[in-house]
């Protein structure tokens, strides 16, 4: 009979931790400090539960095989992501999006816009830059668009995929918004809404790593949303992604990064043209 294990009783010694987080922050850039042993730990279990592990050495010793190691560092990066987003973060750069940038870009521009919202986590920042746009569309005329979400985390981008939520996740958009939209789930999905196909098909999701050497993202684009993800890098990684953006990012091109986010001190092509919001130069 197998052996059913406790994952709690599993537990993450300092050197196991020291060799996955150093693993970890050279995979995907994100910072492993001593102080995130317990977030790691608590993440992994249910992990080395579902593969009848029954320590982090030996859960060490699949990541680092030849034969497994592809495989199963996707799902460690599952565990590991920190995915808190919602519809319209940061609603000041939606504003800045439709008071500034589609009117130059319909007035100057028949070209398709193209759009890359990097870190896009669950599918809110893209499907919120497409009702933005929509929402201009309504009133200022006919604006081709596309939109290209990425994330290192597999399990988070086929929720994005999904496009299905809860009343409460969209709860601070408007009734009109809404109607327009989503649809609302019925019976034993009452509870839930899906974002209408119209928007969906706008939007093409695929894994992607900011710590890639080179960036295989079909550019240049128009705007690149790359938000509340760089916190989580050192310094002198943000500066790097922030170069190979810019490389996908088309003069005269926007920049959005998170409000607890900076280039200052940086060396990389943008100009400031309102808080966290930059133009490629």
């Amino acid at each position: 009979m197998q052996k059913i294990l406790n994952p709690l009783s599993i537990r993450l010694s300092d050197s196991e931790f020291q060799k996955l987080g150093h693993f970890i922050q050279s995979y995907n850039g994100i910072k492993m400090p001593l102080s995130k042993k317990t977030m790691l730990e608590v993440r992994l279990q249910k992990r080395l539960r579902e593969l009848n592990i029954s320590s982090f050495h030996e859960y060490s010793k699949l990541v680092f095989s030849a034969e497994s190691s592809r495989t199963e560092v996707i799902k460690l990066m599952d565990c590991v992501s920190t995915n808190k987003t919602s519809f319209f973060r940061e609603i000041i750069h939606f504003n800045y999006l439709q008071q500034h940038i589609l009117p130059d870009f319909i007035r100057s521009n028949n070209n398709t816009l193209k759009v890359w919202s990097a870190g896009c986590s669950s599918g809110e920042e893209p499907y919120s830059i497409a009702i933005a746009i929509n929402e201009f569309i309504r009133n200022n005329g006919i604006l081709n668009y596309q939109i290209l979400g990425t994330d290192i985390s597999t399990k988070i981008l086929q929720e994005a995929k999904d496009a299905v939520y809860t009343e409460s996740e969209i709860s601070n958009l408007s009734f009109e918004v809404k109607k327009r939209y989503f649809l609302k789930g019925k019976g034993d999905y009452q509870d839930l809404i899906m974002v209408k196909p119209a928007i969906c098909n706008k939007i093409l999701f695929q894994r992607f790593n900011l710590m890639d050497r080179e960036y295989s993202v079909q550019g240049p684009f128009d705007l690149i949303f790359c938000r509340n993800v760089l916190i989580y890098f050192d310094r002198d990684v943000q500066e790097n992604v922030i170069k190979k953006l810019c490389q996908k990012l088309k003069v005269g091109g926007y920049f959005f990064m998170g409000h607890s986010e900076t280039i200052m001190g940086m060396k990389v092509p943008l100009k400031q043209m309102s808080p966290t919001i930059y133009k490629r130069i």
